[in-house]
């Protein structure tokens, strides 16, 4: 009798540890991957020590959390790409219930509105080399964007100050504004500091960014979008304000790097959109608070209304030179984001008449210029409409197209097949002989022009008529 529950107790067991292996399982079901690049020995300018323990630091987070970790210290250009391209392969394997990560620490360069990321290698002479030695983002974001994939995140810890003096006096400063909103839906993207600002390296181990993420991402069920707001606040503090990380997001579900136990689980139902707080909203929720506690809720939330209801309501408070500050640039930012996007001499003259002593205004002038010669030489390669017929408004007849092919209509007589009645020739033996009939000599051949209806030409050599077309000498 003992041997059956024995069995029994033996196939519980079985099935209660069967139960609890599956419960990871399930947590993990999400595929996570990760491209980490920290970029520190630069070859043509003087090293950044911290990208290389950056990247090392944010290995062993996101190995952590439950990612497939790729990492890809000092890569060359071609490095960079060949990296970029496996990684894309590794997403594709994964599947369309993937999370996909890209973490860069090292140099960024804005040339023409374009971000660009710097291998160790480049070495610009002038600014034409760059976009011929660095990579694009946009072609790292549009690689993985084209891919079948639940989300993608960009953190880029890429807004150090321009080491390169050929490009001091053209290059803009930091990395121009990027709305992921205008992309693939399921994008998440996080910049150091502030569209236009550069980051500092700090002076620990890791740069302030790195740091805060570090701190922040290890909070249990914490949402990527809140999380990166206290990211923003915890880097402010530790600059004394000088810094400010920025984000844009078009996700569609959230994320969090850990659960309760181990790595956290993308929430695939979709998220409810929220209105945008207006200043007055703002001026309501900041209301009766002290200037520190409203500071950090304004900088958390990183918009112009917020901003300006804070200047409003604190006009006295010590942070409200800052707050101002912080409002200008953004105001600024999101001109040059339009003026960037529209892409027109229009635009950028817009822009120009407003921030004609932004840093941006000799990309603004360079790219004004681009767009009205490119406009000019479409113009002049266009086909110009020859116009036929009368030019007074007066009613006429709907013009045929120009090349529209007309079949020439023989001659009656061509036709005609019953041989006409023998009659006396007009021009006579004795005619020519007197010196013929008045018109062009034997042997003349008219040029140019067409010589009869329809077509038939109107060359003629030696009284014979010359058919279909100009008459040639």
């Amino acid at each position: 009798m003992r041997r059956p529950a024995f069995r029994d107790l033996l196939l519980l067991s079985a099935l209660l540890l069967s139960f609890q292996i599956s419960i990871p399982r399930v947590a993990s079901a999400e595929n996570r991957v990760a491209l980490v690049i920290g970029q520190s020995a630069y070859r043509a300018v003087p090293a950044l020590p911290n990208a290389a323990s950056d990247g090392k630091h944010m290995v062993e987070l996101l190995g952590s959390a439950g990612f497939d970790v790729t990492a890809a210290p000092d890569l060359s250009q071609n490095d960079m790409r060949q990296a970029i391209s496996d990684f894309a392969a590794k997403v594709a394997e994964k599947g369309p219930d993937t999370v996909a990560l890209v973490f860069y620490a090292g140099h960024g360069l804005q040339i023409d509105g374009e971000n660009y990321l710097v291998p160790v290698d480049v070495d610009p002479k002038r600014e034409a080399d760059i976009p011929l030695q660095a990579v694009r983002l946009n072609d790292l974001m549009n690689t993985l964007g084209a891919l079948p994939t639940r989300m993608r995140i960009f953190m880029l810890d890429a807004c150090r100050n321009n080491p390169f003096p050929a490009l001091n006096q053209t290059a803009g400063h930091g990395l121009a504004i990027v709305n992921t909103k205008a992309g693939a839906p399921g994008s998440f993207i996080s910049f150091s500091t502030s569209p236009g600002a550069e980051a500092e390296d700090g002076n620990g181990e890791d740069s302030p960014y790195t740091t805060a993420v570090l701190s922040v991402a290890k909070e249990p069920n914490l949402p990527i979008e809140e999380a990166f707001k206290r990211v923003r606040v915890a880097v402010n503090q530790a600059t004394d304000g000088r810094q400010i990380p920025w984000e844009s997001s078009s996700l569609t579900s959230d994320f969090k790097f850990f659960g309760d136990t181990g790595s956290g689980q993308t929430t695939a139902a979709p998220k409810p959109a929220t209105a945008a707080r207006t200043a007055a909203d703002w001026r309501r929720d900041l209301g009766g608070k002290e200037p520190k506690a409203a500071y950090e809720l304004v900088i958390a939330d990183d918009s112009v209304p917020a901003y300006e209801a804070f200047a409003a309501l604190f006009a006295q408070s010590s942070y409200t030179p800052r707050v101002r500050s912080l409002l200008e640039r953004r105001k600024e930012m999101l001109a040059w984001e339009v003026a960037v996007a529209t892409n027109t001499a229009a635009s950028f003259d817009a822009f120009l008449s407003s921030y004609a002593r932004s840093d941006l205004a000799v990309t603004a002038r360079k790219m004004q210029i681009r767009v009205i010669n490119r406009t000019l030489a479409a113009n002049a390669l266009a086909p110009t409409n020859i116009a036929l017929g009368p030019t007074c408004p007066c009613p006429t007849a709907p013009m045929q197209p120009l090349l529209k092919k007309v079949e020439p209509t023989p001659p009656t007589k061509r036709v005609d097949t019953t041989p006409p009645k023998r009659k006396k020739p007009r021009y006579s033996d004795d005619d020519v002989d007197e010196g013929g009939p008045s018109g062009p000599a034997p042997g003349v051949v008219f040029e140019g022009g067409f010589g009869g209806i329809g077509g038939w030409g109107g060359g003629m050599r030696g009284g014979g008529m010359g058919g279909g077309g100009y008459g040639r000498r």
